[in-house]
């Protein structure tokens, strides 16, 4: 499991106090709203460099963020192309039964007799619910629903998903 998140992404400075303009790498980008500080790094290392927030602003699809003592362009510039990185413990928290991406990604999928389906190597958001795509040792991949009836069960410890298929989803070759 991973131990960090990486919520945004640097992709400029605004204004000429060093606030910096953010893409938001998440599902909500008011949860900026809920943070005081985060990481700011090109990876998660050991080495990561931790700010903390003044001012917190939305403009368009960016989040505008004033840290600490970044106060001129130029000290901003020298963040742009990196990630804003928060620990797990700050994250979202989940409602009972939802999983965060990164946790559910090189899943093994097996169905409900035990019988391996795949790895999950993406998950496509639609507007009614997620598909898991699903590839098997032959690199053929399944496009699984992500509903309660067909997902059965989640073990993100056991990195393992337990799928009841629906008929007619999987050609059975003769």
């Amino acid at each position: 499991m991973l131990q960090y998140f990486e919520i945004g992404k640097v992709v400029n400075t605004h204004g000429v106090k060093g606030e910096i303009k953010v893409v938001p790498l998440t599902d909500d980008p008011n949860r900026f709203n809920k943070l005081k500080s985060a990481f700011i790094a090109s990876e998660i290392s050991e080495n990561m460099q931790k700010y903390n927030f003044e001012g917190i602003k939305f403009h368009k699809n960016f989040v505008l963020l004033k840290l600490k003592g970044i106060d001129d362009p130029n000290e901003a510039e020298k963040l742009k192309d990196k990630f804003i990185i928060i620990d797990r413990e700050d994250a979202v928290k989940l409602p009972e039964g939802s999983f965060f991406v990164c946790d559910l990604i090189n899943c093994e999928v097996y169905d409900e007799k035990e019988n391996k389906l795949g790895v999950l190597i993406d998950i496509l958001q639609t507007g009614s619910n997620d598909v898991y795509v699903v590839r098997d040792e032959n690199k053929k991949e399944i496009l699984v629903p992500a509903l309660k009836s067909v997902v059965k069960e989640v073990s993100i410890e056991d990195k393992k998903i337990i799928v009841e298929l629906p008929q007619g989803l999987i050609d059975d070759e003769v």
